[in-house]
């Protein structure tokens, strides 16, 4: 009997695909990576792998180290899809993937088997991973096979399915959004979503945030400490990398921070919409943000934004275990080594405003910057700077002088 090991989030389509790898055949290891779902219930997701048929369902905890390992050093890059996605799905799929891996070489599975399907990123990034890390293993995707669409060619199809055999799934006809989540955020996908005309942020049943219409009608304070560029604390409060994203979620999902409605380019080809929640994560993308005003270099800074981007196509695309990637990280903790300081944020309705901001390593020189009398800043000097910056226009402008 083949072995395989098999990403299990106990959504409908993982949940379709335990069942019929059963049926046809396999001994079927599921793996839950708990990524601190904020709204799975973890113990029912295990007995409904074991019920189905697997041979073995167990939890692997990966919270902290998606936090410390895979989004801080995302974060640290500024690095956003397209200037908006932070890619709490994204990050999360290289890790997965590694899980799944480790247990295949546990259990003596030739096989990894996902639920993410031929028209989507997640294959490209569960794939991806595999080949870097484990070469000879086999990736096996059902949505890619045609027996298997031929069988379920829609989500209608497959919540029959589950209907039939008694396999509880959230999803429903009647709304048959997908959605992923863990710690970073959820996202909310397909079914009515597809239908551009339809208000997505009123369609979904939001897990994370109130609307901010719904939020406080009084700003709420928080202020987020650095080191080297990794937070560390909330209000003063030091914690794990865990718990400080889960704290930041409390505090902006109650305030309605953190929602987005995008269209975006997958990297198949064709446009997606998506709809997430990232309440803690956008206050620390502002955060690092303001913090990095007082103490980056301007050129680093801007070096950093020219390649952020990239860094943001890598990640989404699936290219996180890569030698670019490798080197890519480890120049923005050489860059982040002065990122030090706090930064405290007004929360209102959805908005982020800046409070106060300081560090020992500030770069920020109020005798430099003040635009009164007197400071040590010499405005004499800015004569010869301009008449140097200026000197190839000049030349340019005796060889071809422009019309005015």
């Amino acid at each position: 009997m083949p072995s395989c090991v098999l990403a299990y989030s106990g959504g409908l389509d993982t949940s379709v695909i335990l069942s019929w790898l059963r049926d046809e055949g396999y001994d079927l290891h599921a793996v839950y990576v708990d990524l601190g779902q904020p709204c799975e219930d973890r113990e029912a997701i295990l007995k409904k792998a074991r019920d189905a048929g697997a041979a073995s369902a167990r939890l692997i905890d990966a919270r902290e180290e998606l936090c410390r390992d895979f989004a801080f050093p995302v974060l640290q890059w500024q690095a956003k899809y397209e200037s908006i996605y932070l890619l709490g799905t994204s990050i999360a799929r290289p890790l997965i993937a590694k899980k799944c891996l480790q247990v295949a070489r546990e259990v003596g599975a030739d096989t990894f088997v996902h639920g993410a399907t031929g028209k989507g990123n997640d294959q490209c990034r569960f794939q991806l991973a595999a080949e870097a890390l484990e070469p000879g293993i086999q990736v096996f995707t059902p949505w890619r096979r045609k027996p298997f669409r031929d069988k379920f060619p829609g989500r209608s199809e497959m919540i029959a399915y589950c209907n039939q055999r008694n396999i509880p799934v959230k999803a429903s006809v009647s709304k048959p959004y997908s959605s992923d989540e863990n710690c970073l955020h959820i996202s909310y996908e397909a079914g009515k979503l597809e239908d551009l005309t339809v208000n997505g942020v009123e369609l979904v049943e939001f897990g994370m945030t109130v609307s901010p219409q719904q939020a406080p009608d009084q700003i709420e304070k928080v202020t987020v400490a650095f080191e080297a560029g990794v937070p560390v604390s909330v209000n003063g409060q030091k914690g794990s990398a865990y718990e400080i994203v889960q704290k930041l979620n409390e505090i902006g999902g109650r305030n309605g921070v953190g929602r987005v409605d995008m269209v975006e380019n997958r990297f198949v080809g064709m446009k997606s919409r998506g709809v997430y929640e990232s309440p803690g994560m956008t206050i620390l993308y502002e955060a690092l943000r303001l913090l990095e005003q007082i103490t980056l270099d301007r050129e680093l800074m801007h070096l950093r934004d020219r390649l952020a981007p990239e860094v943001a196509e890598m990640v989404y695309y699936g290219f996180w275990y890569a030698p670019k990637m490798d080197a890519l990280f480890a120049f923005i903790q050489q860059a982040h080594r002065t990122v030090t300081g706090e930064v405290s944020l007004n929360l209102y309705k959805g908005n982020l405003m800046v409070d106060s901001r300081q560090s020992p390593y500030s770069l920020y020189d109020e005798g430099i910057a003040t635009m009164e009398g007197g400071g040590s800043y010499n405005q004499d000097d800015a004569e010869g700077f301009l008449r140097i910056q200026g000197l190839p226009s000049r030349v340019q402008a005796r060889v071809t002088p422009r019309s005015y």
